[in-house]
């Protein structure tokens, strides 16, 4: 565990790997979804590449990360950038779930050069509507994250996962049901309000765009819709999975990683 204070506010950060070593391997960052924090990838990091060094982090307002108010998802990704200067990341590749990966499409646009290869997974240029996002709001707001957290389950997860995997399911109801509402209809607000549509074809980088069939959250076709837009995207589908594939698959994505990384060499 790992505290590091970026733009007045405190992150939780846990780094992974050989970071005490001299000459050490590439670095892999990686952002949270909504509604989850940095255990998100816990199933995931095992099966990655030995000697690489990974750096998560608490999106704001998440797990142990401050809860800075409403911010835009450009403020997010200012933070990220602040808080791998910090750690000493001059470049890395980035994989972002969700939200996570508007904020590594935010970075990749602010800071072009910390940014070596980009994962957009169950993610895209916009993510819903206004209407989505602002009904979502008000119904945390009138009865909090409870009321609504069967319904963010199906998103998440498909249905064999749901009938098949009942007490994992409990525990990832839990995490959700234990975020600030107030952090998370911030946060709600950031995703509504982005829309990186224009930006996207100046993405330069290496990018791999991954979901899940089932993804209820971010449609494969929306998904394949952002990866039109970045020049020389490559796109992916992970059958029978939802929103969340670092759980519920994580053998299929860390293959898919593993090869996009040994090509791009990021």
């Amino acid at each position: 565990m790992q505290a590091v204070r970026v733009n007045g506010h405190v992150y939780h950060v846990r780094k992974d790997g050989p970071w005490d070593q001299g000459g050490a391997g590439p670095v892999v960052v990686f952002s949270n979804s909504l509604g989850t924090d940095l255990r998100v990838w816990d199933p995931l990091l095992p099966l990655l590449p030995a000697g690489w060094r990974f750096l998560r982090y608490d999106t704001a307002g998440h797990g142990l990360s401050d809860d800075p108010g409403p911010i835009p998802i450009a403020r997010h990704a200012d933070d990220l950038a602040a808080l791998l200067d910090a750690s000493g990341v001059e470049r890395s590749a980035f994989v972002g779930l969700s939200v996570g990966g508007l904020i590594g499409q935010a970075l990749a646009k602010a800071r072009p050069g910390l940014v070596s290869a980009l994962v957009l997974c169950s993610t895209a240029a916009r993510i819903g509507t206004d209407k989505i996002w602002n009904d979502r709001i008000a119904a945390v707001r009138e009865a909090g994250l409870k009321a609504i957290a069967d319904s963010v389950m199906q998103r998440w997860f498909s249905k064999a996962f749901m009938t098949g995997r009942p007490d994992e399911l409990a525990l990832w109801r839990a995490m959700l049901v234990r975020t600030s509402a107030d952090a998370y209809c911030a946060l709600c607000a950031a995703i509504r309000d982005a829309d990186l549509t224009a930006s996207a074809p100046d993405i330069a980088v290496p990018t791999l765009c991954i979901v899940g069939t089932e993804d209820g959250a971010t449609p494969p076709a929306l998904v394949r819709e952002t990866a039109g837009l970045i020049p020389g995207a490559r796109f992916e589908e992970i059958a029978g999975v939802g929103h969340l594939p670092c759980v519920e698959a994580p053998e299929i994505l860390a293959r898919l990683l593993n090869g996009f990384f040994e090509e791009v060499n990021p």
